[in-house]
């Protein structure tokens, strides 16, 4: 497992934002996204941002929101560090344009902000493949004067051939081939060094079978992105058989606060991240939480 605190020798301040975002026992981290609005517009449990983050916010190590949920919803006396969302200009509205992003946020305006880091999201294979490497490197470079966190997304749009690998099964709802498998670990390792190349300190990506080629390819640290509601149990088996392959966290959204108990569900994550967990384990205590 690639170390994070292990980035830089000397004392810097992308070291002491890394060290503010990830568990100091564990090396690992439990980022909470709530920053799909930027695209999705008001999707299901976060229709009311304020009353869905407020009571996560003490058990998630960071918290990504979009540039607009930060300045209504979130409380500006929050101690959770804030990574945040950097780019878009896309929406559902147009589905098959959803790799068209832009720089949206200016480095100015996350250190205004107070933000540790942002996201960017890198559509590697698809048409809009340039100009998001292009924001990921420029606003790294930019934000690495300040000491900020740059962390870039493997995204995949609605390309169907790729987002079978987010959702795991195919367009027919059939479960994946063998052949489909190898795909996927050929295109996240290709995807992944891709964007840590182009100046990501961390890269979010998506699990699949055989994830451990994708984290020994990677140059940077790996989190892995939550990507569709699944059910509980099935999320958490995810997310323990990535962090076994070397992921040193996860930034999850609607698997947490679209789950029946977010509150319980968010614990059930941590415990597998920081506490090394077995999937029985954490869904026990998801259980016991959500009925106390």
């Amino acid at each position: 497992m690639k170390n994070v605190f292990d980035y830089q020798t000397e004392w810097s301040g992308l070291q002491n934002r890394m060290a503010r975002m990830f568990d100091p026992d564990s090396g690992r981290t439990v980022l909470l996204a709530v920053d799909h609005g930027y695209f999705q517009g008001a999707p299901a449990g976060l229709i009311n941002l304020r009353e869905t983050v407020t009571p996560l916010l003490p058990y998630c190590d960071a918290i990504s929101p979009a540039i607009g949920g930060l300045k209504t919803s979130l409380d500006p006396k929050t101690r959770t560090p804030i990574i945040l969302r950097a780019t878009g200009g896309n929406s559902m509205r147009r589905p098959d344009e959803l790799d068209d992003e832009v720089v949206t946020v200016s480095v100015e305006e996350m250190v205004r902000c107070n933000a540790i880091g942002f996201t960017v999201s890198c559509y590697i294979g698809l048409p809009g493949q340039c100009q998001t490497i292009e924001s990921l490197a420029s606003l790294s470079d930019e934000a690495h004067r300040f000491g900020l966190i740059s962390i870039g997304i493997t995204a995949v749009g609605a390309d169907p051939v790729l987002t079978k690998f987010v959702k795991g099964e195919r367009e027919d709802g059939g479960e994946l081939t063998a052949d489909d498998k190898k795909e996927a670990v050929r295109y996240l390792k290709h995807a992944c060094r891709v964007v840590s190349e182009n100046g990501a300190d961390i890269v979010k990506t998506y699990y699949c079978d055989g994830f451990e080629e994708v984290v020994e390819a990677c140059l940077s640290p790996i989190v892995i992105a939550g990507g569709t509601k699944r059910p509980t149990k099935e999320a958490l088996e995810f997310t323990f058989n990535a962090i076994k392959a070397g992921a040193v966290g996860v930034d999850m959204g609607r698997n947490i606060f679209q789950n029946e108990h977010p509150v319980a569900m968010i614990q059930a994550v941590r415990a597998v991240v920081h506490e090394d967990k077995s999937v029985k384990e954490a869904f026990q205590l998801y259980e016991e939480i959500s009925k106390g």
